[in-house]
């Protein structure tokens, strides 16, 4: 349950990591310090910073550098990935085309998912079914961004290793059908700044994203080193700021981790606000479920709650394609 929080944890992973090859890696006690954290973090607040997790911050900077110079392209030259439904909702999304409960938010974005092939999932999987749309410009785009999503990736099933033991499970809670074939999304987003006249800021109410929760497992967030701009609601209704630690990656739990915790895991609202004159560029990694994973409460869960489900079975790719459809506006 998300408490009263006033901060945000920092939690060093890497004995965690170090020991996540091995099956008995719970009976490690720096992997049990770990895991104590992740517990607490989660239970407190839905967030927390991770460091030690073997990510170059030189990669973390480049993908924000190739980012922001892809957003600095005209909008004529990005258009040419411009996102449509026939896309797989993939591609690029001009300001104030996505959508947070109805109101426009104030970002540019590219939208990449894990791809899928026709007929995959059947009707299941077919609004998302397609083809990532890299830009042409700038170069080397496609096979950074495709290098960062696999090193994102293992990462990710590493730290849901620790998560699992803090639940009470096995590591592998959360692979085979859960999660082995887990799908991903990556949103590489700008912010723009607020503008001056005069010499004096002009007072702005856009968001530039609305307070929402994310859909699946866990998300890696790599923002700008210098913009302090994420908030995180808590349960008094207090927005903290998230201020950015260099080298680390915003974590923070999604609407599946929560089912399957049975609540005692929540996952936080947030939402983004720049109020820096600077352009903002953030790249969030979201790993998720297998496409069609039926996700309900983990029997562990249960126990360790009140002995009933709170929360029915959800479908991933169900929840996935109803928020993606609403969340866009073509």
């Amino acid at each position: 349950m998300a408490t009263d929080f006033k901060s945000i944890p920092i939690i060093d992973i890497g004995p965690l990591l170090a020991k996540c090859d091995d099956p008995k890696m719970g009976q490690d006690s720096g992997v049990a310090q770990v895991v104590k954290q992740l517990d607490q973090a989660c239970k407190e607040a839905g967030f927390f910073y991770v460091k030690g997790h073997g990510i170059p911050e030189t990669l973390l900077k480049q993908v924000k550098n190739l980012t922001r110079k892809f957003f600095e392209l005209p909008y004529e030259e990005k258009l040419k990935i411009k996102m449509t439904a026939d896309s797989g909702y993939r591609g690029y999304q001009r300001i104030g085309e996505n959508i947070t409960k109805g109101v426009p938010d104030m970002h540019e974005a590219i939208d990449c998912y894990k791809e899928l092939k026709p007929g995959m999932y059947g009707d299941l999987g077919k609004p998302m079914e397609g083809c990532n749309q890299w830009p042409i410009k700038p170069t080397n785009f496609k096979m950074l961004m495709e290098e960062y999503v696999s090193l994102c990736t293992e990462l990710s099933r590493n730290i849901m290793r620790g998560i699992a033991l803090a639940l009470g499970g096995s590591p592998y809670e959360f692979e085979g059908e859960r999660a082995g074939n887990a799908f991903w999304v990556m949103r590489l987003i700008g912010y723009p700044g607020v503008h001056s006249a005069n010499g004096s800021d002009i007072p702005k109410e856009d968001i530039g994203c609305g307070a929402h929760t994310d859909y699946g497992l866990l998300t890696l967030v790599n923002q700008d080193d210098d913009i302090t701009a994420l908030q995180v609601r808590n349960h008094s209704g207090e927005w903290i700021s998230a201020p950015p630690v260099p080298g680390t990656f915003v974590c923070n739990i999604g609407d599946m981790l929560k089912i399957y915790s049975n609540g005692l895991y929540e996952s936080t609202l947030h939402q983004v606000i720049n109020s820096s004159p600077k352009y903002r560029v953030c790249v969030a990694y979201f790993y998720e479920t297998n496409f069609d994973t039926a996700v309900e409460p983990l029997d562990i869960c249960i126990e360790r709650t009140t002995g009933a489900k709170k929360f029915e079975r959800a479908v991933y790719g169900e929840h996935l394609v109803k928020k993606v459809q609403t969340n866009f506006v073509d």
